[in-house]
């Protein structure tokens, strides 16, 4: 039990080391199918609005999942009230048409043609931005739609420039004229609804616009912010904004602009493809959120990344950052699109691997990994002279196309944390007792951990109890156990002491650099002891992440010799009870059971069993005696019936009475009984009422 929480300890702490060190991005995984099957959840078949209905469609559509809710019926009469509705508001409308963009609802070309007159109407009178995004978004929603309908703008530079009268000189931009407040995530929204109108333009857009456009873009993307592992992000400045938005949405807002932007200016505005690529392990550094709405974001502007035009980020992930030297595991690398796509023809190179912290150079340089078709991985097998440790190793990826240099973002040099592990030799281990004075060995025990030796020692006061032994890496070298995670604990050589009263007492073996040694002197440490004699358990801890051999072994026993305690001496804690102990098997109880009581002889037994059945003997004689005949019994159909009854219930009664005797107990016997009353009463009432009125005409007569 001790072994395995010590290997699990070892690997938390191996968790915790590489996630502090440096962050390994992953594409989509089936994680996300998964959480979105659980996030996305509709009540009744239906979702409580068309903007959460259209995030689950989108969700599950970007990411693959065909056995999802049916959502069509419920879904699709929404979509068509809203669209038929002529209060319904340029929001209502966009969301209704995102939601049939993917569920076909049927709608017909008249209701097109009339929801694009008022939404025309609407641009051309728009004084906010969100007027313009989503109504130009709802006529590029149509056009996909519906190719008989007439959605172009016939002044697209007129209202191109309303919406770049929003625009700040730090590339942010205004929700309205009447607002002067700037916000990040509006700017998304302005690059979105420009795009739209570039998109429904009847005419080209005069270039000098689109100049504009990458001079707004280019100073947004000098506000960016950025972490320490290369991820990119915006987030808003301004905490009185009206809507102060989180760094994922804002940076949603600003991935959806550009991206849209990207796509229908043909190449004439170029995206930063290191900021890109720092975006895009944004979004993938968050992991699986667990809210519909920042899931959504997180989704839809991944798979914007990726179906963008200009520049597509590619994820470079290791499967595997800790490699086993005792297995022989190869170095593996993938390369692929945010949503798992795989990448076009490409070459990884090891530019080189270093040891963590060290300055003694590089241990690989230039390598070429390998391609596997198979796993679609690249993959190296880790050279003899790399011995166990942390390392970092910087990979950097090659296109094979050069023009597809201009539409892939690799993003140079990538670093990445990687552990190597290996089984580490303990060597000339021994433990011995030594006098206090001269320092001489009084007795000597070699160690075997590899084995099952138990030392039994034994000391007193006046003596010292020494260890010493050796740590050896694969390639021979002087291994040390060291600090993996700064501020939250050391891994270290641990010697424990334990009293035969569960009393506990560790000891941090030190490092001289050439073997671990520690000396115990008694004679200090005797209050530490509390003056307790008597054996000594001893163990020992030996642990590293990078150690796949981390033990725990019981050494043996040590017969400790202390002098008598002072009165004012501390006193050894109270142990705790194991609260699991309560719950354990208890100690057999035994019981004697006293000597049965001596019982008649059986023959009495029998003569009184006979004796009950005297009273029966003499009623039925009475009865014969009494001249009891069936002269009197009802002729009739129905007082026969009631007689017949009568006696069946007597009889009934007295077979009630024997099962009582034989099985039953009061209680049961008596609710029987109570019903049979009843019935007795009934027809017992019946038949003397018969006999009585048959009586009284015999005496009439």
């Amino acid at each position: 039990m001790a072994a395995r929480n010590l290997s699990g300890f070892l690997v938390l702490v191996l968790v915790i080391a590489i996630s502090e060190a440096a962050s390994v991005f992953h594409p989509i995984t089936d994680a996300h199918r998964s959480s979105a099957l659980d996030l996305f959840t509709p009540l009744d078949g239906s979702f409580s609005s068309l903007e959460e209905a259209y995030e689950a469609l989108r969700s599950f559509e970007i990411l693959g999942i065909d056995k999802k809710p049916d959502l069509r019926s419920a879904t699709c009469h929404s979509v068509l009230e809203t669209l038929g509705s002529s209060s319904s508001s340029p929001k209502d409308l966009y969301h209704a048409l995102r939601v049939n963009g993917i569920l076909k609802c049927g709608v017909k070309e008249e209701l097109f043609e009339g929801i694009v007159s008022g939404l025309k109407a609407i641009v051309s009178s728009a004084s906010s931005l969100l007027e313009f995004y989503y109504s130009i978004g709802s006529l590029a929603l149509i056009r996909d739609q519906s190719s008989n309908v007439n959605v172009l703008l016939s002044d697209a530079a007129g209202v191109f420039r309303s919406i770049k009268a929003l625009s700040q000189s730090d590339g942010r931009w205004r929700y309205g004229s009447n607002n002067p407040e700037s916000s990040t995530s509006a700017a998304g929204l302005a690059f979105k609804a420009l795009a739209g109108v570039i998109s429904l333009a009847s005419s080209e857009i005069d270039q000098a616009m689109l100049g504009t456009l990458k001079n707004d873009i280019s100073k947004l993307f000098d506000s960016v912010e950025k972490y320490d592992d290369g991820a990119f992000y915006f987030d808003e400045k301004v905490v009185e904004a009206h809507e102060h938005q989180g760094p994922l949405s804002t940076t949603s807002s600003v991935v959806r602009g550009i991206t849209a932007l990207a796509d229908v200016t043909s190449g004439n505005i170029k995206l930063p493809g290191d900021k890109i690529l720092g975006l895009a392990k944004f979004f993938l550094g968050i992991g699986v959120p667990g809210d519909t709405k920042d899931f959504f974001n997180q989704i839809d502007s991944l798979a914007s990344l990726e179906n963008n035009r200009v520049s597509v980020p590619l994820i470079l992930s290791l499967p595997a950052t800790v490699l086993s030297l005792s297995k022989k595991d190869q170095l593996k690398v993938k390369i692929n699109t945010v949503l798992g796509s795989n990448a076009p023809p490409l070459t990884v190179k090891l530019v080189r691997a270093s040891r963590s912290g060290s300055k003694d150079g590089s241990i690989i340089e230039s390598q070429d990994l390998k391609f596997d078709k198979e796993s679609d991985s690249h993959f190296l097998d880790l050279p003899k002279t790399v011995d166990v440790g942390k390392f970092l190793f910087v990979f950097e990826v090659a296109l094979h196309d050069s023009e597809l240099e201009k539409v892939y973002a690799t993003g140079g040099q990538t670093q990445v944390p990687v552990f190597v592990t290996g089984f580490i030799k303990v060597e000339n281990a021994e433990i011995a007792v030594l006098d206090s004075d001269l320092g001489s060995v009084e007795s000597l025990k070699k160690l075997d951990f590899a084995g099952e030796n138990i030392v039994s020692l034994s000391a007193n006061h006046l003596q010292k109890l020494r260890l010493s032994f050796q740590l050896t890496t694969p390639l021979g070298l002087a291994f040390k156990p060291h600090q993996l995670v700064k501020k939250l604990v050391r891994l270290q050589v641990f010697l424990k002491l334990r009293h035969e009263t569960k009393v506990e007492h560790i000891f941090v073996v030190g490092n001289s650099g050439k073997k671990f040694e520690i000396l115990l002197d008694f004679l200090g440490l005797v209050e530490k002891f509390y003056y307790l004699s008597g054996s000594y358990d001893i163990e020992l801890t030996v642990g590293d992440a990078v150690m796949e051999n981390s033990f725990l072994k019981a050494i043996g026993k040590i017969e400790l010799d202390l002098p008598e305690a002072p009165e004012k001496a501390p006193r050894p804690p109270l142990q705790p009870v194991d609260p699991y102990s309560r719950y354990g098997p208890k100690a057999e109880i035994s019981h004697i059971f006293r000597a049965p009581e001596k019982r008649p002889p059986k023959e009495l037994s029998l003569a009184f069993l006979g004796l009950t059945f005297v009273p029966l003997v003499g009623f039925l004689i009475g009865l014969l005696r009494l001249g009891v005949n069936f002269k009197n019994f009802p002729s009739s159909a129905v007082p026969a019936t009631f007689a017949i009854l009568f006696h069946l219930g007597i009889a009934a009664v007295l077979f009630l009475y024997v099962l009582f005797w034989l099985k039953l107990d009061l209680f049961t016997t008596l609710k029987v009984l109570g019903f049979l009353g009843a019935f007795l009463l009934f027809v017992g009432h019946r038949i003397l009422s018969h006999l009585a009125s048959s009586s009284a005409k015999l005496k009439s007569a």
